[in-house]
């Protein structure tokens, strides 16, 4: 079992992506291959205006070996609304229809499409690569980015303390719709994250998935700590592992204890001007959540 999990994540030379040109410790790209390892060759890919999108298509070195598209900025879900109208249309046996997107590309700008898709439960996966910003434009603030972020457009100065509006939780919003599963996951539980693609990949239907995907340069951390940030986050309870799913919602991993959320704070420049004060709105934040979706969950 154990080889067989090192197996999974080993690169090879056949991968669907493989080659691109991402920042060195780029948590989206690592979302985009593990994904692609998973649902194969015989898959049809959709990205809009992001970092994927930009590292991936640069000609003639494409990262691409499955038959993949740019969509319109908001229009990733109504684009993979089209193609698997047209693979239906067509009879086509054996294959998938993905799309990944970043935060902002998925909660803001394209959440309308998104939930226009849910709606009619197309029959496709959806994946929000997020990394807290919109990254590939310069670090501008999104709807996902978290409480206390610095952003360009959230700054810290004399006057300015970063983000003061909450992350919206996209993962309830998607459940709400009804949808026929979502899941949340980490590029650092890879094996967790590869299992809900797996689920994804059998459910008909649509399918949401929302992966913490850091960002060094977005960050402010080094190109190797992007897997231990990543961990921190679900250690200390900021990034919650679950599922939903016919109605049904469950917590894959509760720490025994959650661990400092000023330690994992710490390691990112973005947060280096939080105080005490704030720690304490962000940890309430979190206590909250957890109480939310615990009785969701059914547990106590």
């Amino acid at each position: 079992m154990a080889e067989a999990a090192r197996l999974k994540l080993a690169v090879s030379d056949d991968e669907p992506f493989l080659g691109h040109k991402a920042c060195a410790g780029c948590g989206g790209s690592l979302a985009v291959r593990l994904a692609l390892k998973v649902l194969g060759e015989r898959t049809f890919v959709v990205l809009p205006a992001g970092c994927m999108s930009a590292v991936g298509f640069l000609y003639p070195q494409l990262a691409f070996g499955c038959n993949a598209i740019i969509s319109t900025f908001a229009g990733t879900a109504s684009m993979m609304s089209g193609i698997a109208a047209a693979a239906r249309a067509l009879k086509l046996r054996d294959y998938h229809v993905v799309g990944f997107a970043g935060d902002g590309g998925t909660a803001d700008i394209g959440l309308q499409a998104l939930s226009g898709a849910i709606d009619r439960h197309e029959n496709f996966i959806y994946i929000c690569y997020d990394n807290e910003a919109y990254m590939n434009t310069g670090v501008q603030k999104s709807g996902l980015t978290p409480f206390g972020a610095r952003t360009t457009t959230s700054p810290v100065g004399p006057h300015a303390a970063g983000a003061r509006s909450r992350k919206k939780d996209i993962f309830e919003i998607v459940a709400a719709h009804g949808i026929d599963y979502a899941a949340t996951a980490s590029v650092a539980h890879a094996h967790d994250y590869i299992r809900k693609i797996e689920r994804a990949r059998a459910t008909v239907g649509t399918s949401f998935l929302h992966v913490l995907a850091p960002c060094p340069t977005g960050w402010g951390i080094e190109t190797s700590e992007t897997l231990e940030v990543a961990r921190g986050a679900v250690d200390c309870g900021l990034w919650i592992l679950a599922e939903y799913e016919a109605g049904r919602y469950r917590i894959n991993k509760t720490p025994r204890r959650f661990k400092p959320v000023a330690d994992h704070l710490a390691t990112q420049k973005r947060f280096a001007h939080l105080g005490k004060a704030d720690v304490a709105i962000i940890e309430k934040e979190r206590d909250g959540r957890w109480a939310r979706l615990r009785r969701l969950a059914g547990e106590r």
